[in-house]
């Protein structure tokens, strides 16, 4: 059942009908083969997680939806968002028609070949004006494999673009690096079973009981009587319910790992066998860690030197010991050496490729690891380099296009295509699926760099989010649930997400907006092999073949729902496990096959507090019931009613006392960037002399101070000075 393609079309636009019958393979299409029950099972479409979710069917249209009983991910479990996650696709906001900015400055409704039109030419001026460097585009971890390899394809070796990166930049840029130089290449090595065959838990900044219940709930089922630990500075959900919390000083985990690779060392408490075998740079890291004695890594820390030294015992203990972290180390000045150093403890102990244990980076998004590895933004396809010409001329031939098209140097970061903006360098902006204008790093500098731009696009689900309000041309999405195509979640499994609702007005998949705008540019013979999110994934396939993602043994979506995902890598000829690791032979992906220990000095701050601004804020998840921007999880309003219904913040008892706030009261939260409205919250689980706010919304970022990794660029987002006021001292 396909939607009519007339309600796109008027009478005379006989050039884009053509362009939209190559798109409508997987407009309105309900997925051909359904249980004899009635219902598709597909991956959620929220979180890194990658739950399972039975979606019930009734006369073609979805009704209802339930977790998926057996699934490898969730086994029959959801958190809040998974069992209502068909709301957003009905809210009252979709964008359902292509908008253009008229002469008085408002978004006015028009045809797709009037937005095509429009947009195609702008661009084409704009880079005629100012060079191939002056458009790029801002992408998402958000949508399928398939569409961010068609466009990361377009983009670079269609439109003739430098430039795009992904919003995984701002959550998981620094694990990507990390693995890169430790491992020799961005390789997760875990499962979600490691959860359940730990003896010891050593989570580093993550809150998992709500950023991520259901690997929360996998941690709950270990029979093995875990000791878990939480390191955080402040006394998450998480934190409360582990064995035990290490309230650190904030961004002082790089000193504390130290410390404790430093005790492991030191008493012997290390496998040199699996060292010597297996890793190289020890004798530099010895030597490095050996500064890093109990008494000082208390200074530095906040803990105590028995602190350290129990850890270091837990971990000695094992025998069993997995470490986890999630955005308190990657939302980091210091992110990469501070995770290089939580994957050292991990090889100092041969804790790595066996049950219940690991170096593991959870991620963030529902397709992160999709971005990082087919998204052709910072990388060429398959994890490759665009300055390595034997790696061009694999894909131009995969591809069947001129390696001449393809780029030989890597795009800049998200931070420095922003940076380019405010020179002058870029002049128009492309963004699919993303809110930056929401959630970027110090929202007042980002309004400024936004305006200007000489044309942006804003791709999306709805019309109503920061960004788009802010754009020149809206173009209509469909969403989660509204198209077919895979995700690639934490534990890197490949899940099949299938359409099981039309999308709304004249929106289009993302997979078919891409065709059409390659075949409005003129470029539409070189992506003919791109014919549907099907034919995108042989070519994904074949641009994995031989690479540590290899996929070549996944016969086809129908594979895939069989059984419930399927891990990477899974080379052609091989036999898919429910579960599997990495690195059980101890061979990593570097030339030699030897894993690297990285170290450097803990860097200051980038921002302490001051007499003006005396706290130190944190940010982080809410509740289990938002996510991200709430641009999703705001539009159910089952959801709403879970989750807190405005901004709070959290503040010390003892702080709370000192400058006369009272618990509940609405109080001002202020930095050097901005400010904004909050109800106070007076707790101990937050440390003296800091504050918490959640990250979700719309004012939140403008406090936070736009400091960034120097390996990966990712934002810090946390750790930003802020002043406390109370409602008297505000200026009217």
């Amino acid at each position: 059942m396909k939607l009519s393609l007339a309600r796109l079309l008027r009478a005379d636009d006989g050039p884009l009908t053509q362009e939209l019958a190559l798109a409508s393979t997987d407009l309105g299409v309900l997925p051909e083969r359904l249980r004899p029950d009635g219902i598709a099972t597909v991956v959620c479409g929220f979180c890194s997680t990658g739950c399972g979710l039975d979606v019930h069917l009734k006369a073609g249209r979805a009704i209802n939806l339930t977790p998926a009983p057996g699934h490898p991910v969730n086994d029959g479990a959801a958190c809040p968002k998974g069992w209502d996650a068909l709301a957003p696709l009905t809210a009252p906001d979709r964008a359902v028609r292509p908008l253009a900015r008229n002469a008085r400055g408002k978004l006015v409704p028009v045809d797709w070949n009037q937005a095509l039109t429009r947009m195609v030419d702008k661009l084409k001026a704009i880079g005629r004006a100012h060079g191939p460097e002056s458009v790029a585009f801002l992408s998402t971890g958000q949508i399928v494999t398939e569409e961010m390899a068609l466009l990361g394809a377009l983009a670079k070796l269609g439109m003739g673009m430098v430039h795009g990166d992904g919003n995984t930049r701002q959550c998981m840029a620094t694990s990507v690096v990390a693995y890169k130089e430790s491992f020799g290449y961005d390789a997760p090595p875990y499962t979600y079973q490691d959860f359940e065959e730990s003896d010891a838990i050593v989570l580093w900044g993550s809150n998992l009981a709500i950023a991520h219940p259901i690997q929360w709930q996998r941690v709950l089922r270990n029979r093995r009587q875990p000791t878990i630990v939480a390191i955080d500075p402040r006394a998450t959900e998480t934190a409360q319910a582990s064995t035990w919390h290490l309230a650190l000083k904030p961004k002082s985990d790089l000193a504390l790992a130290y410390g404790v690779a430093h005790v492991l060392i030191a008493r012997g408490w290390i496998d040199r066998a699996f060292v010597d075998a297996h890793v190289e740079g020890f004798d530099d890291y010895a030597a490095h860690v050996a500064a890093f004695t109990p008494e000082r890594v208390a200074d530095d820390t906040g803990l105590t030197a028995a602190d350290v030294v129990r850890l270091a015992e837990t971990i000695h203990r094992g025998p069993r010991v997995s470490h986890w972290w999630t955005m308190g180390v990657n939302q980091s000045h210091q992110g990469v050496r501070t995770a290089q150093a939580i994957i050292a403890l991990a090889l100092l102990t041969g804790q790595i490729g066996k049950p219940g244990t690991g170096a593991n980076s959870i991620t963030g998004q529902c397709n992160a690891m999709g971005s990082r590895l087919f998204s052709n933004t910072t990388n060429l396809f398959g994890g490759r380099d665009f300055a390595d010409a034997g790696h061009r001329a694999e894909v131009a031939g995969i591809l069947g296009l001129d390696e001449g098209l393809i780029p030989r140097q890597s795009s800049w970061s998200y931070d420095r295509i922003l940076e380019g903006v405010h020179r002058g360098t870029i002049r128009a902006l492309w963004v699919i699926g993303t809110n930056p204008a929401h959630s970027w790093i110090n929202q007042p500098g980002l309004d400024e760099i936004l305006q200007r731009l000489d044309f942006l696009v804003v791709q999306d689900m709805y019309a109503s989010t920061e960004t788009a309000q802010r754009a020149d041309l809206v173009l209509p999405a469909a969403g989660w649930g509204e198209k077919q195509g895979t995700f690639i979640n934490s534990e890197r499994r490949v899940g099949l997400t299938q359409l099981v609702a039309p999308p709304p007005g004249q929106a289009l998949s993302d997979f078919s907006i891409f065709r059409l705008v390659a075949e409005r540019w003129g470029v539409g013979d070189r992506f003919a092999r791109w014919s549907s999110p099907a034919a995108a994934f042989e070519l994904i396939k074949q641009l994995s073949a031989g690479r540590p993602c290899d996929i070549t043994g996944i016969r086809d979506y129908a594979m895939l729902a069989e059984h419930g995902g399927i891990q990477w890598p899974l080379p052609a000829g091989t036999v898919p496990e429910r579960h599997r690791r990495l690195f059980a032979d101890g061979r990593f992906f570097t030339p030699d096959g030897r894993a690297r220990l990285k170290v450097a000095d803990p860097a200051p701050l980038p921002e302490s507090p001051s007499r003006r601004y005396p706290f130190l804020l944190n940010t982080g998840r809410g509740s289990a019931a938002q996510w991200h921007t709430q641009t999703r999880t705001g539009k159910s309003a089952v959801l709403r009613k879970l989750a807190p219904s405005e901004v709070w913040v959290e503040l010390h008892p003892d702080d709370a006392r000192r400058i006369g706030i009272r618990h509940g009261e609405r109080v001002k939260v202020s930095s050097r960037r901005g400010s904004l409205l909050a109800r106070a919250v007076v707790t101990p689980r937050v440390r003296l002399g800091e504050v918490f706010v959640p990250m979700h919304d719309s004012t939140t970022n403008r406090l936070t101070v736009a400091a960034f990794d120097p390996y990966s660029r990712q934002p810090a987002y946390k750790a930003s000075a802020v002043a406390i006021e109370r409602p008297e001292t505000w200026e009217m």
